[in-house]
């Protein structure tokens, strides 16, 4: 059941309760190849600033998402890779799905055209919200990396706006 949810932007004075969350994520082996959560300036210098999202419940952040960029080169300005991170105790209960709408939204209002995740065979849920949402699976990648002596696949994911390509011309050669 849904619960009253308000999303916000958040900053560096909510780190502690995010970096918290992203070291839950950490920890269930399935969400990122991360084995530690960084220092706020790495993490801050690897996201775009523009949108990071934070899920309150009751004035208390219990999820997250931001958007990084998938290359320093200008051809990508408009593709990020998606990050979204849920506190256990808040998981199903439409919060992702609510911090992952809202992503989308402010990505396309920021310019950004594609969205990609990377995403862990065995994270069935994280897989089932990113395609619920008009993420199409576009392949995946086989034993990419190797956590705590297992190779995992991740399954590759992608959103293409349909606002912001009606405004691109693409010309080929």
């Amino acid at each position: 059941m849904p619960i009253p949810v308000a999303i916000q932007p958040f900053t560096k004075i909510d780190w502690p309760v995010i970096a918290a969350i992203y070291k839950e994520g950490i920890a269930t082996g399935i969400a990122t190849f991360e084995t530690k959560v960084p220092r706020w300036e790495d993490w801050d210098a690897a996201h775009i600033q523009s949108c990071r999202i934070a899920a309150l419940y009751k004035n208390k952040i219990v999820g997250w998402a931001a958007l990084s960029p998938v290359s320093k080169r200008e051809v990508y300005k408009g593709v990020a890779e998606v990050s979204i991170y849920i506190t256990s105790k808040f998981r199903g209960k439409v919060i992702g799905r609510l911090l992952l709408s809202t992503l989308i939204a402010q990505s396309e209002q920021n310019g950004f055209w594609t969205l990609q995740a990377g995403i862990f065979r065995e994270n069935n849920k994280s897989i089932t919200l990113h395609t619920d949402l008009g993420f199409r699976k576009i392949g995946y990648r086989e034993k990419v990396g190797k956590l705590n002596q297992v190779w995992y696949d991740n399954i590759l994911l992608e959103k293409r706006s349909k606002k912001i390509n009606n405004h691109i011309n693409i010309t080929h050669p």
